[in-house]
């Protein structure tokens, strides 16, 4: 006899605080600096990307991010140090487009389910999502050691828009 595990029965709305943060996989993407390219001169801020707008992420990442295991270092904290620092919620859930196509969340509210390489399904470990490259490891720079404004184009990559399966 199988048992369904709560990700498979519940919807994101259903969770427990508990269950709700153990969704996240600790990839660290979230965390990476991103900007959206707009061709309109009069920028405003959004919730969604308008017709000519594409998000750009970079390979800098928040000062507080463990950039071996992709976890916050202060996350308790984490919105007070940065107020920029955003902290999905189920009411603010909707509009995640910013989040990375593989965020466990993202995945479960498309209707896309867990991946395969998600701890959840490998008793808590990050080996396979790191061997599968989806999270940050190996491959991000700590904000404090680059000068964003100034060398911005040299650090856009496109590795954060990976998902597997």
């Amino acid at each position: 006899m199988s048992s369904v595990e709560f990700w498979e029965s519940k919807s994101l709305e259903e969770m427990t605080t508990v269950e709700w943060e153990s969704i996240c996989d600790g990839c660290g993407k979230c965390c990476l600096h991103s900007f959206i390219d707009s061709d309109d001169e009069h920028f405003e801020s959004t919730d969604v990307l308008r017709d000519g707008e594409e998000l750009l992420y970079t390979d800098v990442i928040c000062q507080y991010s463990d950039i071996n295991t992709g976890g916050c270092t202060r996350y308790a904290e984490r919105q007070t140090l940065v107020p920029s620092c955003v902290q999905l919620t189920k009411d603010n859930l909707k509009d995640i487009f910013f989040m990375p196509l593989s965020c466990s969340y993202r995945r479960l509210h498309e209707g896309r389910g867990l991946a395969s390489w998600h701890p959840l399904k490998h008793d808590g470990s990050k080996k396979a999502m790191h061997k599968a490259g989806i999270s940050i490891k190996d491959k991000v720079v700590l904000e404090t050691s680059v000068n964003l404004e100034e060398d911005f184009e040299d650090h856009i990559v496109t590795w954060p828009e990976h998902d597997a399966d």
